[in-house]
């Protein structure tokens, strides 16, 4: 009987592909992930079916669009009706374990951690919790994790309490408090060492039965804001940090100015400040492969990949000034939603150093676990990332939702709210693909058309050249809409209840009337 193998998902947070040398950039940012990608069939065209963390991610655990999932905000929780991925393959006999570097996933209370018999978190508070070990069997090491989990549990309160207060997260937001849970709170987690625990569990595999299968989620922050790569990368990427004071006096201001991270800007950024912007992102960029390069390596040399399913991926990349852009709460561009994805895979399902071209949703990985691991229905077979261009359910059309977190518009409501109504945050934001086509639609109204192919960065829209491919889009969204469980329209415009003092000034700025 053929052993199911082991399954790594691991996810580089906020990962742009246009910044993986693998995927044509420029600069040699990615020598290790470039390795990979020639043992790995390359999807040259994956799009996540969101803009930022909890419903990518959720649509990666469940297989569902973020409107058939709902998990929109900050404060959403799993549906006890939905059985994440996690859970399936624990039910079918896998060991399952999570190293987690995003609070998000690993610290506010998602629903998220469900089906992990380990889940290791290394943000926040408290690091490395609830779960330390897959089988506890020691009566000390019971009392140790038992004490670990009821200490656990109060902190996660505190802090899954800020994800869901205004008052808690506009405190959190501001410029003095940032830096304190930037670095004490360990805000983007500890990538060495969560890598080198994933690695000593698949190759030492304690507490895992003989001959059973593993199944791990790694989660990344290194990519993530703020900046602070290691100087041997700056140096390299972003030389004028270490060269000229005012470049370092505006990237703390930048680091510390954590509501300017979700916030439009006001115009478009200057050129000496998109380069540093750029350089220290790429620098960031390369000190996370160099890590994850050796996680690689510590695998190939204990053996460890030879009946692994290793699938790399991003949940979202990053704006940095491009289109008056910041972060990733808000658009559905390609600079957020086009992301990298390679699976190396052992059996030959799919083959090394092989690249697809046809667009598809990350959504689908969870599709391709269960069909590797052989718990998948036969519907859900016929969504696993192997298929064939003729058969693949992805040429009819996929989607993704971008909803603003309503967190974010809150705090917009406040601080912004001219910026808020300019760029339409608080209008829900729906993308359609067919073929190379991308039509993205904002609110009720606002169109845009591009050919992702040819303009990946979505400089030239289509619409009004051509209105047949727009009206033929239009209608399947229309139809996604319908026959998709309906969002519940908490970010619709006309339901945002606007105090009186930011009604006056959105009346003072212009932007509504008597």
């Amino acid at each position: 009987m053929t052993l199911r193998p082991d399954i790594i998902l691991l996810v580089l947070d906020t990962q742009r592909v246009d910044r993986l040398s693998c995927y044509g950039y420029g600069s040699e940012t990615s020598p290790y992930l470039d390795e990979l990608a020639a043992e790995s069939t390359q999807f040259l065209h994956a799009y996540s079916a969101a803009q930022w963390t909890i419903p990518s991610h959720t649509s990666m655990f469940t297989g569902l669009y973020p409107n058939e999932h709902h998990m929109l905000h900050a404060n959403s929780i799993l549906s006890s009706e939905l059985t994440p991925l996690a859970e399936r393959l624990q039910q079918g006999g896998y060991a399952t374990a999570a190293f987690c570097n995003n609070p998000l996933i690993g610290v506010v209370n998602t629903g998220l951690q469900r089906g992990f018999q380990s889940f290791l978190n290394y943000s926040g508070l408290l690091t490395s919790y609830p779960n330390q070990e897959i089988n506890t069997k020691n009566s000390l090491d019971r009392y140790r994790t038992y004490f670990k989990r009821s200490l656990a549990r109060v902190i996660t309160n505190m802090q899954d309490a800020f994800a869901r207060s205004d008052t808690l997260l506009d405190l959190s937001f501001s410029p003095l408090m940032s830096p304190l849970w930037q670095t004490a709170l360990s805000f983007k987690g500890n990538t060495s060492r969560s890598l080198q625990d994933a690695a000593r569990l698949h190759i030492e595999r304690k507490g895992i039965a003989p001959d059973q299968p593993l199944f791990s989620f790694i989660n990344l922050m290194g990519v993530h804001m703020p900046f602070h790569p290691s100087a041997r990368f700056t140096e390299r990427f972003a030389p004028k940090v270490q060269q000229d004071k005012a470049t370092r006096r505006y990237l703390r201001q930048f680091n510390s100015d954590v509501f300017g991270w979700i916030t439009p800007l006001t115009s478009d950024i200057d050129d000496q400040k998109k380069a540093l912007l750029d350089g220290v992102y790429d620098a960031e960029v390369a000190n996370q492969d160099e890590q994850v390069g050796l996680f690689l390596h510590q695998l190939r040399k204990s053996g460890a990949l030879d009946n692994t399913l290793l699938i790399v991926c991003a949940d979202h990349g990053e704006q940095l000034g491009e289109k008056q852009m910041m972060g990733h709460g808000i658009s559905l561009s390609n600079t957020l939603v086009h992301v990298p994805l390679l699976i190396r895979d052992p059996s030959g399902t799919f083959p090394l150093n092989s690249t697809v071209e046809q667009a598809t949703s990350t959504r689908r990985i969870f599709h391709t676990i269960l069909t590797a691991a052989e718990e998948a229905t036969n519907d859900e077979q016929e969504y696993t990332l192997a298929q064939s261009p003729g058969s693949d359910p992805d040429s009819e059309a996929f989607f993704a939702v971008g909803i603003t977190p309503q967190n974010q518009i809150n705090l917009m409501q406040r601080r912004r709210p001219d910026l808020l109504v300019a760029h339409q945050c608080d209008q829900p934001r729906f993308a359609i693909w067919q073929n190379q086509y991308k039509l993205i639609q904002t609110g009720d109204s606002r169109l845009e058309l591009y050919d992702v192919f040819t303009d990946p960065t979505e400089q030239t829209d289509l619409q009004h050249i051509l209105p047949e491919q727009v009206e033929n889009l239009q209608e399947r969204l229309r139809s996604f809409r319908q026959h998709a469980l309906p969002v519940k329209a908490a970010n619709a415009r006309q339901e945002i209840s606007i105090d009186p003092q930011v009604q006056r000034r959105l009346h003072d700025l212009g932007y509504i009337e008597d």
